[in-house]
């Protein structure tokens, strides 16, 4: 079945075309009697204007847009992006706004992608997600006036509103509670380098053991993945002074870094210490259940949609800063077996 168009409504309402145009955009030319004739054909034949006719008109794309810079596998995988899209979800469905989502193979394709939604009318806003330490988009999107808003650290974000948390206070709380338990020697299997929250994560984890007046800790980094994130582990357990502590930043890497453990028969936590960021039912499903660093994810989302929806209502527009994660002991963690 062909998409109706206003043709279509003309010939059924035996008016001209232009008419129909005038009813539909809610401008004089039409009686009320022919106006409410025409709109009750456009809703029974399912009419709806197209992207570009709304671009034309200056009318709102009812649709704010968010391109993944990552595989699409990772958005089965990965608990936190479907957590934070329902978050998303849940300020724009009671409006009737739609979430365009897409994943890209680069920031070149980010940009290109955001270029045409906005030029052609298909959304009135943007979420930015992973931002970088030194990040392409935030100037280009910048420069489309654009409304967008940012999820990661201020300073990766230029001028672009944010929404974000201390990470770094995370991190120091993780190291001071494991330093208590006993550990002397600490590792990270962290996510990519060159995400701005990453390095964040970074400087906090080296100063945090420092503080604490521990080893030079070890920092891995990796995809994301848990098949990567147990390789890492498994590099890590097999050296010659391995750790008795290990912090992951994601919930997947540390389920399979306990695998992995598991594996080598290291017994956890009594050998071996685990700590997962961002907590999900993935970390309370494994044997023993998992430390984690818990955030609401979802309230995060609902924040960013928030944020966003102002600024394309053109009001005023801060940064926000939501609840840092906060970490729930479970049974992965103890004091280190002695001897």
């Amino acid at each position: 079945m062909k998409r109706p168009t206003i043709a279509d409504i003309a010939r059924e309402a035996g008016v001209s075309k232009v008419a129909v145009s005038y009813a539909l955009n809610d401008q004089p030319g039409v009686s009320e009697q022919t106006r409410a004739k025409i709109k009750a054909i456009a809703q029974e034949v399912g009419w709806r204007p197209s992207s570009a006719a709304r671009a034309l008109n200056g009318a709102r794309a009812r649709a704010v847009g968010l391109a993944v810079c990552r595989p699409p596998r990772t958005l089965s995988v990965e608990p936190f992006f479907m957590e934070l899209i329902s978050g998303i979800e849940s300020e724009l469905a009671p409006r009737s706004i739609a979430l365009m989502l897409q994943t890209v193979s680069s920031h070149a394709d980010e940009i290109e992608l955001y270029r045409v939604w906005w030029g052609e009318g298909r959304v009135d806003g943007a979420l930015l997600v992973d931002l970088h330490v030194s990040d392409a988009r935030v100037p280009a999107l910048a420069a489309l006036d654009l409304p967008v808003v940012a999820l990661g650290p201020p300073q990766s974000a230029g001028a672009l509103p944010t929404v974000w948390s201390d990470d770094a206070t995370s991190m120091r709380e993780t190291v001071a509670y494991l330093a208590a338990l006993g550990h002397r020697a600490l590792a990270r299997v962290a996510g990519l380098p060159k995400l701005a929250h990453t390095a964040v994560r970074d400087a906090a984890f080296e100063a945090a053991c420092r503080a604490a007046g521990l080893p030079d800790p070890v920092v891995t980094h990796t995809d994301y993945s848990g098949e990567d994130g147990a390789r890492a582990t498994r590099r890590l357990l097999i050296a010659e002074q391995r750790p008795t502590a290990i912090i992951y930043d994601n919930d997947v890497m540390a389920v399979a870094g306990l695998s992995v453990a598991q594996e080598l028969a290291i017994d956890v936590p009594h050998e071996l210490s685990l700590v997962a960021w961002d907590d999900s039912p993935f970390t309370q499903a494994v044997r023993p259940q998992l430390t984690a660093l818990t955030r609401d994810i979802a309230a995060y989302g609902a924040c960013a949609a928030r944020t966003l929806l102002a600024a394309v209502d053109k009001g005023a527009v801060t940064s926000s800063q939501v609840p840092a994660a906060q970490l729930v002991p479970r049974a992965s963690t103890s004091p280190p077996r002695r001897g």
